[in-house]
C-alpha cells in the first residue's frame, strides 16, 4: 500500500472518531475526501441570502469557499476590505453564518483556538447563529495538551511569520510564551461543549489545510 493510501485510510478512520466526539459535545461533524467535496458540503450548510462574515482563515480560502460566498447570492461582509474594520468585526455577532477554522482539534472533538485581536474567538463563543469551520486533518491532536502545543508552537508561529510580526516565535519558530505587543496569543478558547444545537458545524477535510 502506497504512503498516500495509508494516510487516506488513517484519516478516514480518525475522522469518524473525531465526528463522534463532536456529536457527543452537541456539535455536528462531517468528512470530505477533497477540497471540492468540502466546498460542496459547506455550501449546503449556508442558505442563500445569509448574512456571512469570516475570521482569519487560510482553510476557508484554500477550499474556494471565500470566493464562492463573495460571488454568490449572500450578504457577505468582508472585514479585510472594510474601511471601518471595527464595524465589520461587530457585524459578526449578528451574522447568520461565520466562516473559519481551528488551530487544533482533539480526537474527541474539543476545539482549540488562539487569537490576537480576539474577534474570531469571541464570535466562536457567542453571537453568530451558525459556525462553519473548515478543518484539515493535519490539525487533529490526541488530546487537549497536544492540541494546545500544536496551536502555540505550529499555528501561532507560522501565523506570526505570515504577518511579519515582531515576536520571538517569528524569529525562532518556537513559542516563548512572550508578552510582546505583537503577540497573537492573547486569548485562548477551548470549546468543549456547544449549548446551542445545530450551531457549530465542523467539516474535516482529507487535506493539509491552513496552519
Amino acid at each position: 500500500m502506497k504512503a498516500n493510501e495509508i494516510m487516506k485510510k488513517r484519516n478516514d478512520l480518525l475522522a469518524q472518531t473525531v465526528i463522534k466526539g463532536l456529536e457527543s459535545r452537541n456539535m455536528s461533524g462531517y468528512y470530505a475526501e477533497s477540497k471540492e467535496d468540502a466546498l460542496n458540503l459547506a455550501l449546503q450548510l449556508i442558505p442563500e441570502g445569509s448574512k456571512i462574515t469570516k475570521g482569519g482563515s487560510m482553510s476557508v480560502e484554500q477550499i474556494g469557499l471565500l470566493d464562492a460566498v463573495k460571488n454568490g447570492n449572500y450578504e457577505f461582509c468582508d472585514r479585510d476590505a472594510a474601511v471601518d474594520k471595527h464595524a465589520a468585526e461587530l457585524f459578526a455577532y449578528d451574522a447568520d453564518v461565520f466562516l473559519g477554522s481551528v488551530n487544533a482539534i482533539t480526537n474527541d472533538g474539543v476545539l482549540i483556538n488562539i487569537d490576537g485581536n480576539s474577534n474570531r474567538v469571541s464570535a466562536y463563543a457567542y453571537g453568530p447563529k451558525k459556525l462553519v469551520l473548515i478543518v484539515g486533518m493535519n490539525k487533529v491532536a490526541v488530546d487537549v495538551d497536544a492540541a494546545m502545543k500544536r496551536a502555540r508552537n505550529e499555528a501561532a508561529t507560522k501565523n506570526a511569520q505570515r504577518f511579519e510580526l515582531n515576536t520571538p516565535c517569528k524569529k525562532t519558530g518556537a513559542c516563548f510564551n512572550c508578552k510582546s505587543m505583537d503577540t497573537i496569543c492573547c486569548q485562548f478558547l477551548i470549546t468543549r461543549f456547544e449549548r446551542h444545537k445545530d450551531r457549530v458545524h465542523v467539516i474535516l477535510v482529507n487535506e493539509d489545510l491552513g496552519f
